[in-house]
């Protein structure tokens, strides 16, 4: 009978494909532009939301999946960048997909606080049109609440990132983490007291000062709503 060959003869046998040529192959599938780049479509997989659209070039794709965080090429800079290398808001990988003419691609992230460089969560915040009212509807009865906190906590993230003069988010940050959870326990005291008070108007103003400082305070601490609304729905089932 021939001899078998041992697991390290096998795996350096002429069947065996090495992870650098495998990547290569995938590589090679892409149709990058004149310039070596191909747009990548950035889509949060907790919460299902685009995040924000860049640019990677053959570098940049293999550094992402040889390190599981996402690397762009930057065409103002001309440059590799790594997402979150100096703000902490890393993108870990979670999936790269390929469209169908193989010249655009979609980036699955788990993404750490918040994607925009304005320190929004997603990069598209800017509204042009939006038929996600039902039919029959005011929009302005019945507001959506997801929309409104959501914007709400671009805004006070903006805010973290880049501090306005005057404004009283700014200043919270500027206080640090103790005045913020002064503030989340002031709150939540006031709830309280307009609740056995049965003042139903007071309760909303105060259960909104408290939803305000406690998206203040996730903020602070690079927590998002999509973290609150996994672990909800975690309880839930």
């Amino acid at each position: 009978m021939p001899k078998m060959e041992n697991d390290s003869e096998a795996k350096q046998g002429k069947g065996s494909v090495k992870y650098e040529d495998s990547l290569e192959g995938v590589i090679s599938q892409i149709s990058f532009d004149e310039n070596g780049l191909v747009p990548a479509l950035v889509q949060d997989i907790k919460s299902g939301k685009v995040l924000m659209l860049a640019y990677m070039n053959e570098e940049s794709i293999k550094k992402t999946l040889k390190e599981r965080v996402v690397y762009y090429y930057s065409r103002s800079r001309q440059k590799l960048w790594k997402k979150g290398e100096t703000s902490g808001n890393i993108q870990y990988l979670k999936g790269l997909y390929c469209d169908c003419d193989k010249d655009s691609l979609l980036v699955l992230v788990e993404q750490v606080g918040a994607a925009c460089h304005t320190g929004s969560y997603s990069c598209f915040f800017n509204p042009i049109f939006n038929l996600a009212v039902k039919e029959g509807e005011d929009a302005q009865d019945t507001p959506d609440t997801e929309k409104v906190i959501g914007e709400l906590y671009d805004v006070i993230s903006q805010r973290k990132h880049s501090p306005v003069q005057g404004s009283y988010t700014s200043y919270l940050f500027d206080e640090g983490l103790d005045k913020i959870l002064k503030k989340v326990g002031e709150e939540s005291s006031e709830v309280i007291i307009a609740a056995k008070n049965g003042a139903k108007e007071e309760m909303v103003g105060e259960i909104s000062d408290l939803i305000y400082h406690l998206l203040v305070l996730m903020v602070s601490q690079n927590l998002t709503i999509p973290d609150v609304a996994k672990e909800l729905e975690r309880r839930r089932k």
